[in-house]
């Protein structure tokens, strides 16, 4: 691709993105739906998918930045669910879709519908953690489609491998199918378990942040190669290298975790708004594809395969959501009771995304003895139907189904009391600390830096205790909202005054980095509990 339409590309999708900011509606509807807008506007060059870019480029780090800000204890509280949706649903959903594309549609194959089943499997990983976290849901419902959403891709690629192969003729039977996927999981999670350590241990003796960055922008590339190169899932192991990392990110040192939050914050946003703008703009290019079946009957077909994705999401939700609760005791006592409400909202979260474009777009075209892949164009054009139809119907009316459904909300005021506690705990340890340290000759200081000490210190405990406090009756605000308002104007004021030295010729600009850097760290601290 030209340098000017990946510029462009990049732009308009970060544009759209900003300007989701500002909207009620979820920054990937509203980018899916500038792509498609946009594939019809004369002069926009058609933007292919390439599944060798998608797959190894731009998956790995999504993942990975999705695994780093998950909670490893959080996902092994809810391993079973977990386990359950991401792999034994993508399972179902290839047979249970498969099989229906098989009745639907006269003359396909069922090998042929069973890799259409297994492209359309796995929820999007993107679509359900941005959406989740634009909704608020309950924090049990979150963990739960975000790790299913981190291992459902690896269950969907390995099995349309499976499928594929019995299409082009080369697969080995079911127990073959079976053994891939074996080596496919276990190996990916072998991988990610062999590279974590050594991996994390070089990033804790590392003392410069820019490399370790760069050593940061790596790690999914690293790992998704070195699983795929053994034929394992590149998938799972960069999945539980980065949930390792991120459990021991309090290892590495603090100017490396804001750099790297930084720097991951940015590659996020560019590569969630392009892969978006992607989907919509592969409008175009599949309809080109389609030229030989009727416009009616292609239709119809994308109505009943879309409807088989989200009943079959159902039928498989209910039951792994109640019956094991029914048939043991062990789980009744170790999870939360379950009302009908969450399995609802789980079963209506399944948006498709842009995995399954990227697999439908590396259908072969040919198969063994170089015939035609059967009904090729008809299933990439049934994949882009059920990505858009699930990113848009269902994206679209999750919001006030939660809404309607008046699930409970996150308690704030109970999340807020366990931090101020945990922040009094910490105080308190720092505090014995320092006047451990004070009584050492070797630290001896001047009363006014010792009492600075102590006064940051006493502002990081009471900042949390104050947010429970009552709101000013003028401003709204509580007082530590209004103790960094009054924060943020003198650090202004002083950073005014730099600035005219600079101008006055009184300090040069080297100088000026130097004060202003410092305004920003203290800034910086002022503001830490704002929400990003």
């Amino acid at each position: 691709m030209e340098v000017l339409p990946l510029v462009a590309l990049v732009a308009g999708s970060a544009a759209v993105a900003g300007l989701a900011r500002r909207t009620p509606v979820p920054a990937p509807l509203l980018l899916v739906v500038a792509g498609l807008v946009a594939s019809y506007v004369p002069g926009v060059p058609p933007y292919v998918l390439d599944p060798h870019v998608v797959l190894p480029l731009i998956l790995p780090p999504l993942l990975y930045t999705a695994a780093v800000d998950s909670s490893y204890l959080d996902l092994r509280a809810n391993v079973r669910p977990v386990a359950l949706l991401s792999v034994g649903y993508v399972l179902f959903a290839t047979l249970a879709v498969g099989y229906a594309a098989y009745l639907v549609i006269p003359g396909l194959p069922l090998t042929a519908a069973l890799v259409l089943g297994a492209v359309v499997a796995p929820p999007d990983a993107v679509a359900a953690t941005a959406i989740a976290r634009r909704l608020g849901l309950p924090p049990r419902i979150t963990t739960i489609l975000q790790g299913e959403s981190l291992v459902n891709d690896a269950t969907a690629i390995t099995a349309y491998k499976v499928a594929l192969a019995a299409v082009v003729g080369e697969g080995a039977g079911w127990t073959g199918g079976l053994a891939d996927f074996l080596l496919a999981s276990v190996g990916g999670v072998g991988v990610g378990l062999l590279l974590m350590v050594p991996i994390h241990h070089l990033r804790t003796r590392m003392r410069e942040p820019l490399l370790q960055n760069t050593l940061s922008l790596l790690i999914p590339f690293v790992a998704y190669a070195a699983a795929e190169r053994v034929h394992a899932s590149g998938v799972l192991a960069v999945v539980v290298v980065a949930l390792y990392l991120g459990h021991r990110n309090w290892q590495v040192d603090f100017a490396t975790r804001l750099q790297e939050e930084a720097v991951w914050k940015m590659v996020s946003f560019v590569l969630e708004s392009v892969v978006f703008a992607l989907i919509g703009l592969q409008l175009q290019v599949v309809l080109r594809g389609l030229g030989e079946y009727e416009g009616v009957s292609a239709a119809w077909y994308a109505l009943a395969v879309f409807l088989a994705v989200v009943v079959s999401r159902f039928v498989w939700v209910f039951p792994a959501t109640f019956l094991p609760r029914r048939l043991s005791a062990r789980i009744r006592e170790r999870e939360p009771d379950t009302s009908w409400k969450s399995p609802v909202i789980v079963g209506w979260a399944g948006m498709r995304g842009v995995v399954s474009l990227a697999i439908a777009f590396s259908i072969p075209m040919t198969v063994d003895g170089g015939g035609p892949f059967p009904h090729r164009n008809l299933l990439l054009f049934l994949t882009f139907t059920t990505v858009i139809g699930t990113l848009v119907v269902q994206g679209l009316t999750l919001p006030p189904l939660i809404r309607a459904l008046r699930l409970p909300p996150r308690d704030v005021r109970a999340e807020t009391l366990a931090e101020a506690q945990a922040q009094s705990e910490a105080s308190r340890a720092a505090e014995e600390r320092l006047d451990e340290l004070l009584r050492e000759p070797s630290n001896a200081l001047p009363p006014p830096l010792a009492d600075r000490l102590r006064t940051v210190l006493e502002r990081r405990r009471n900042a949390v205790w104050e947010r429970l406090g009552e709101a000013n009756p003028v401003t709204g605000e509580s007082a530590d909202d209004t103790y960094r308002r009054l924060a943020r104007e003198m650090i202004e004021a002083e950073r005014e005054v730099f600035v005219s030295l600079r101008d006055g010729r009184r300090i040069d600009d080297e100088m000026l980095r130097t004060l202003l850097r410092r305004l920003d760290l203290e800034e910086a601290a002022a503001y830490r509990e704002e929400a990003p």
